[in-house]
């Protein structure tokens, strides 16, 4: 882009798949959503979390993978081909050496095949619904400490990762850092989903004026328990612009960053803000 400028409309893609403890085969799928979204059009691609790989606990140690591992490694060569900017969903990531839990780290490739940035999830997903569903993330996972904005040729993204959107005070910090798209790679179960989904990823589009890609894990998994799926993308007016079905496939819709500065000019609430983020 001219002078460094952003692109100021372009397509974006939200993945949705149903991943299982088979790692080639979860790969295999991912690659060939990526390119179904690049062929329709779709310039930033956002895979959903733990796209890569989901198991049972015994086995996440040999699933999981270094930053430059299998995963990565394809989405990044997958980046460069198509020319196209991919938030790779999350993976499980290998913590330091002696550590059993891993990292759920999600990473942003640019079109040359590069990591821009890399992020680990800081709220870890512990919850008991008795009858329902029972996680417990931190048993297995470490969470991460950092907030991670990038600027890109397609504007500023943020980072997060799925149990992440009921902490608004996270977004809030990455749209005062510049986030004007943030992703959020998910696996949310049916219960709270069903319940939540939609009205969080709506609220944090519209309280930060922000594009908010939400892909998502759906249907039955191997932990006993299905993900609500409904992935989607959301405009800085809370309009859902793209909605998947209840299936695997891709859903496209187009950012505009000059209808974007339009809203935060004509309802200048973030510049209102009285409380800023630590």
């Amino acid at each position: 882009m001219p002078n460094g400028n952003p692109a100021m409309t372009y397509l974006a893609a939200a993945i949705q798949m149903n991943a299982g403890p088979d790692k080639l085969a979860n790969l295999e799928r991912a690659e060939r959503l990526v390119r179904v979204a690049a062929a329709r059009g779709a310039n930033l691609v956002a895979l959903p979390e733990v796209f890569n790989w989901r198991g049972k606990r015994n086995e996440q140690a040999v699933a999981a993978e270094a930053l430059d591992g299998q995963s990565l490694t394809l989405m990044s060569r997958l980046a460069r081909e198509l020319q196209i900017h991919i938030v790779a969903g999350s993976i499980t990531e290998h913590a330091a050496a002696g550590e059993s839990r891993c990292y759920n780290t999600s990473a942003l490739l640019g079109p040359d095949g590069a990591r821009i940035a890399v992020y680990r999830k800081i709220h870890l997903f512990d919850v008991d619904l008795p009858g329902r569903v029972t996680v417990r993330e931190s048993d297995a996972k470490i969470a991460g400490a950092d907030v991670v904005t990038a600027a890109t040729p397609l504007g500023t993204i943020g980072l997060t990762i799925c149990y992440d959107l009921r902490f608004p005070e996270l977004y809030r910090r990455l749209t005062f850092a510049g986030a004007q798209i943030i992703a959020i790679p998910s696996a949310f179960t049916f219960p709270t989903g069903e319940a939540h989904w939609e009205t969080l990823v709506r609220a944090r589009a519209i309280e930060n004026q922000a594009y908010v890609i939400a892909p998502a894990q759906f249907g039955p998994n191997i932990y006993g328990y299905s993900d609500y799926g409904n992935s989607m993308i959301v405009d800085p007016w809370g309009r859902v612009l793209a909605r998947a079905a209840d299936s695997e496939g891709v859903v496209v819709a187009p950012i505009d960053l000059e209808y974007q500065e339009r809203v935060r000019r004509e309802l200048p609430a973030l510049k209102h803000a009285r409380l800023q983020p630590r």
